[in-house]
């Protein structure tokens, strides 16, 4: 089944012109996304100390309360707010693992641009090399699909894409990480892309 994401733009207005539960659908359409984010940057810096679901779900939360504040009107903007929220929810979780109290923002606009850099490398996974110029125009759409799509995949699965494609590790940087044989790394690494290249419509 090809994966399509629905209508951001209009749940977006909806959200803006009052009604919340629009706001609720229209972030649900994120969480897989944001999890993904999460998992790449907390393997950087906070591994096993927090989990990715909880910091999404912090988000979110930040993000209800924040949101009369948004001034955007389109998708783009909207992803890159949530994007810009979680990085200051993962500066306040490092300070705290740090012991330090004090806001840093120079931390904040990092661990921003480290998010930005990550969700840029979504929509150039070799997942369609013959897409046609319009759909690999589109970059910001296709970085929320394939997080869709790998956010469906079994663990093992995933974690061999991001630390491979996202983290850039070579196949025994990534056997070392994930405690497993070279072999059975790269033979996950190739199911993996097989099953994303079937979820968009390609041959596994």
């Amino acid at each position: 089944m090809t994966i399509t994401q629905p209508n951001a733009d209009g749940l977006l207005a909806a959200a803006k012109a009052g009604d919340l539960a629009q706001l609720g659908q229209l972030m649900e359409l994120y969480r897989d996304y944001l999890r993904l984010l999460a998992r790449i940057e907390i393997g950087k810096k906070l591994q096993g100390k927090i989990d990715a679901s909880d910091l999404v779900q912090e988000v979110f939360l930040d993000a209800l309360r924040q949101f009369p504040t948004f001034r955007g009107e389109a998708e783009g903007q909207f992803v890159q707010w949530l994007r810009r929220i979680m990085a200051g929810t993962l500066a306040g979780q490092l300070r705290h693992y740090l012991g330090t109290k004090a806001r840093d923002i120079r931390l904040e606009v990092a661990i921003g641009a480290d998010l930005d850099q990550s969700a840029s490398h979504f929509a150039f996974l070799p997942i369609d090399p013959h897409s046609s110029p319009s759909q690999q125009g589109n970059k910001a759409e296709q970085s929320l699909l394939v997080a869709k799509a790998l956010a469906k995949l079994p663990e093992d699965y995933q974690m061999v894409i991001l630390l491979r494609h996202m983290e850039g590790l070579t196949f025994p940087e990534v056997a070392k990480r994930m405690e497993k044989s070279l072999d059975s790394v790269e033979k996950l690494w190739l199911r993996g892309m097989a099953k994303l290249k079937t979820a968009f419509g390609g041959q596994p």
